[in-house]
């Protein structure tokens, strides 16, 4: 079996160096719950956002980031291309019987030698070519950035950092354009699909922005540009229309991503057709009648991948309100729902290499969908983190009681909780140096990207 250049399986996440800042596997926040729900701006809120705007800063002042900084050159031969991110982590070469003389260059194993999967063994290959870490981190910083300012628009003393004005909105278009617009460093293969899952986290920071008026339509046209480029080769391109139809977390974030890039161009009408889809498609399989996805649970890290496809859920859900589709009350074929799999998913513990933290924000946004009458909710990520009302995703969950937790300091990482947290399963992230600048960058990372000859302007 060659070298899996497919869509591949999402998997755990990989880290090099404890991240300060945590990476979501996605989060759609739409304005109005920024701008128009009370309980987010009070003294209960305090600490998340203060830590938005630290994790924000950490962010941008890791970046920018291009395609153009990898040290490895893709099988197509141009770097410009999001087609060399990096290969399913469970897959090793095998190169006996190859015949060769000298040894192997890099990208001489990449394409001669046959890979051989083994399930829970992660080769560190993968991190040569770090453009899904570079799409990650950018992602980041379209969703932080962006909230900072309006965090320090409403509280200055929390610029720390003393930022100019406009400083993090101004950094966060930029990082875009530079990697989205510009020419000598744009990225210009759509390939990676699932790299690119993470289009909801720049979505809330895009609209937010616009809805302040802070961004323009032309500041944000190369963005928009590239993303209607991108959308007809997501619907028509064989590999794109496999992850579609993976009945798993691939096709989740596929319809996650999907969603959100027609939002962003302005096709609501898609959107919602995109979403409806969802929820009356692979979903219905997704949620047993106890609540447990099958799919996920069968995996080697149950815990995560729970969690994992949770998060596309609610997302998706979070999508389709936007749009004026109800999928948080959709059911599966079994009559089971969202809240009926983040009740589930909450009666276990996690295994070796799984936080528990990967549960939280998916709990949290089904107990402000939802309601907490009993305090279930709120007892479960108490007994869990008692930091919990300092991280980000506290913010934008209101309201959610923060149990009596008066949390005076920022959280450093969002790993708390029961479970131990290994190296290539955390919330947290991965050093790469695909920085522009070549800083080290934290970040969280995906999985396999896709060699496909699509090209976007190059």
């Amino acid at each position: 079996m060659h070298r899996p250049w497919t869509l591949g399986v999402l998997g755990l996440s990989a880290t090099f160096a404890r991240a300060a800042f945590p990476s979501y596997p996605n989060e759609f926040v739409p304005p109005k719950v920024l701008l128009s729900t009370p309980e987010v701006w009070t003294n209960t809120t305090r600490a998340a956002q203060a830590s938005i705007v630290k994790f924000a800063d950490e962010v941008l002042r890791e970046g920018p980031w291009s395609v153009m900084n990898k040290t490895v050159t893709p099988p197509s031969g141009n770097k410009h291309h999001l087609d060399l991110l990096i290969l399913d982590q469970s897959y090793w070469p095998n190169c006996d019987g190859i015949g060769n003389t000298t040894e192997l260059t890099q990208e001489e194993i990449y394409v001669t030698c046959p890979y051989e999967r083994r399930d829970g063994q992660f080769n560190p290959d993968y991190r040569l070519a770090n453009d899904s870490g570079a799409t990650q981190a950018l992602m980041d910083a379209l969703l932080y950035a962006p909230i900072a300012h309006l965090v320090i628009s409403k509280s200055p003393e929390l610029n720390t950092a003393k930022r100019p004005d406009g400083w993090y909105a101004s950094q966060a278009l930029r990082a875009a354009q530079i990697f989205f617009v510009d020419e000598a460093t744009r990225v210009g293969s759509p390939t990676g699909v699932l790299d690119m899952h993470w289009w909801p986290k720049a979505l809330s920071g895009i609209l937010l922005m616009k809805e302040m008026g802070v961004w323009s339509e032309a500041d944000l046209a190369g963005v928009v540009n590239w993303a209607k480029a991108y959308i007809p080769w997501l619907q028509t391109n064989e590999l794109a229309k496999a992850e579609r139809a993976s009945d798993n977390n691939h096709g989740s974030y596929f319809f996650n991503q999907l969603a959100a890039l027609q939002i962003l161009v302005g096709d609501l009408d898609g959107a919602k057709a995109t979403v409806q889809d969802y929820f009356t498609g692979i979903y219905m399989s997704q949620i047993d009648e106890k609540g447990d996805q099958p799919k996920e649970s069968a995996r080697t890290h149950p815990y995560h991948y729970r969690g994992y496809n949770l998060c596309a859920m609610i997302n998706s859900a979070r999508l389709a309100e936007f749009v004026g589709y109800d999928g948080w009350n959709a059911k599966s074929s079994s009559g089971a729902g969202i809240q009926t799999a983040a009740d589930y998913a909450m009666q276990f513990t996690p295994g070796p290499g799984e936080a528990a933290s990967e549960l939280f924000p998916q709990i949290a946004a089904v107990a402000v969908k939802f309601g907490d009458p009993s305090g279930k909710y709120a007892a479960f990520l108490a007994s869990k983190d008692q930091s919990y009302p300092g991280r980000p995703w506290f913010l934008w969950n209101q309201p959610l009681s923060d149990s009596g937790l008066a949390v005076k300091f920022v959280p450093e990482d969002d790993d708390s909780g029961n479970g131990s947290v290994d190296p290539d399963n955390s919330t947290a992230g991965t050093a790469s140096n695909n920085a522009v600048l070549g800083f080290k960058v934290d970040w969280k990372v995906g999985l396999v990207s896709a060699l496909a000859g699509v090209v976007i302007g190059l």
